[in-house]
């Protein structure tokens, strides 16, 4: 019941309907398809690049949702972090095994299909592909972008974030890459 305070007029909302909006990132944890990973220690500079990628397998059968990602702990020198999509990447992959599922209530815990993979000191630029967005950083600045999902690759994509300094700074450097996704089946209802 509401009861307006310049009056005695009052309503009674009991006859509305309630409703519960519950954030897509929850939803996708509760049903145990919300995965979160990092690619740790990523050496660069010297004339050296590093990168962190999200890979879907050809043979996945799920599509990759990007919900989330982090470029944090970049030190020495101001850096580059270029985005690309569904590009071949300079060196030679490593698969890490710093994944969770974000729920890890189920038993036994999910398994995600997406593949983190990561490689450091490489040198080259990544090819084809599409470089879709670059963002600077300062050493100590963490970059962060919640994408809510909609950055979406098939089976055969992949989402990359590449690091480098910037022009004129020829140090070591280290950093960190994270992200948070989803998966869900092509062609199925969840």
């Amino acid at each position: 019941m509401f009861r307006n305070s310049d009056s005695s007029t009052s309503i009674d909302f009991c006859f509305l309907d309630k409703n519960v909006s519950v954030p897509i990132e929850l939803y996708e944890s509760a049903i145990g398809k919300y995965f979160i990973a990092y690619a740790d220690e990523l050496r660069f500079g010297n004339g050296t690049s590093a990168w962190a990628r999200l890979y879907n397998p050809p043979d996945s059968g799920v599509n990759l949702f990007v919900n989330v990602w982090t470029v944090t702990d970049i030190s020495a020198a101001p850096f580059r972090a270029q985005f690309w999509f569904n590009s071949v990447p300079p060196g030679t992959a490593e698969e890490s095994d710093l994944v969770t599922p974000s729920n890890t209530a189920y038993r036994p815990v999910p398994k995600p299909k997406i593949k983190l993979q990561l490689a450091s000191e490489v040198r080259g630029e990544p090819s084809g592909g599409v470089k879709a967005f670059v963002r600077r950083g300062q050493p100590g600045v963490t970059l962060v972008e919640s994408e809510n999902g909609k950055l979406i690759f098939p089976p055969g994509g992949n989402f990359l974030v590449f690091l480098s300094l910037e022009e004129g700074y020829e140090v070591p450097a280290t950093g960190r890459i994270a992200f948070g996704w989803w998966e869900e089946k092509i062609g199925g209802k969840c």
